[in-house]
């Protein structure tokens, strides 16, 4: 089966069966770190860097398998960036929740969890492991589902970043009330990626949420294009295959003054 389609199909499949399986964890204590929201507000002259943990990818295959999760993730918060993006899929992305974990153990800035949430399970089990802020998609829930899990993650403490990809579902992030919304360029059906969507998005943008662009930034230029609409981009291929990964972060902060 071609693997974009096979992705696809089983996007949703997959954490069912993770979730079936999974346990009620008990809560334990939130890890410190600043909020998201408020930096991102208080730091609206420059574009922020949401550096990701990424090893592989269904679009790319593998990117860069023998990272140093740790040693990578300590290398963008050295250099500034806002917060560390884990994927901890293991299929599709070839990674694990204990990545998650050594992360944030070793960084003081906040970390996001990049997976697919579907369940409260899944949220206690994120914050257990050291996450502050999750992802939530918005095409992969009802708006009514969606809406019960943002309530329970903030409930317990955590920031949410709800990832949107059209109008339509930018619509359900305003309605929602979410206070960070990301623009994923990458069409999830094709992955072709066009940051023209960040773009067009950006004409229906509100006073009050923080606005993140996410996929298809790959250079200074593309980083120049969005700098004006949105408070920061959510960056993984460009940073796990750069030479200098200090200086790829730094490339990409946008001043705006």
């Amino acid at each position: 089966m071609n693997q974009q389609l096979e992705f696809t199909k089983n996007t949703i499949k997959t954490p069912c069966r993770e979730v079936d399986s999974l346990e009620l964890e008990p809560l334990q204590l939130l890890r410190e770190t600043y909020k998201l929201y408020d930096y991102l507000k208080n730091n609206a002259n420059k574009l922020q860097i949401i550096a990701e943990v990424k090893k592989a990818s269904p679009s790319l295959g593998d990117i860069n398998l023998e990272v140093d999760i740790v040693k990578q993730s300590k290398t963008y918060q050295d250099s500034s960036a806002v917060m560390i993006s884990v994927l901890t899929d293991p299929f599709f992305f070839k990674g694990d929740i204990d990545y998650l974990r050594q992360i944030s153990n070793q960084v003081k800035i906040p970390t996001l969890e990049k997976d697919f949430i579907i369940d409260e399970k899944q949220i206690i089990h994120s914050r257990n492991a050291g996450v502050t802020v999750i992802l939530l998609i918005v095409v992969a829930l009802s708006e009514t589902h969606l809406k019960e899990l943002y309530d329970f993650a903030t409930g317990l403490g955590l920031e949410v970043l709800l990832e949107t990809h059209n109008l339509a579902e930018l619509e359900v992030a305003h309605r929602i009330g979410a206070k960070i919304m990301g623009v994923n360029n990458r069409n999830l059906v094709t992955f072709e990626t066009d940051i023209n969507t960040s773009l067009e998005l950006s004409m229906h943008f509100k006073e009050g949420p923080v606005y993140i662009s996410e996929s298809a930034i790959f250079t200074k230029e593309d980083a120049e294009l969005v700098a004006p609409f949105f408070n920061g981009i959510l960056v993984g291929t460009a940073l796990m295959t750069a030479e200098n990964v200090a200086e790829k972060v730094k490339e990409l902060q946008i001043d705006k003054d």
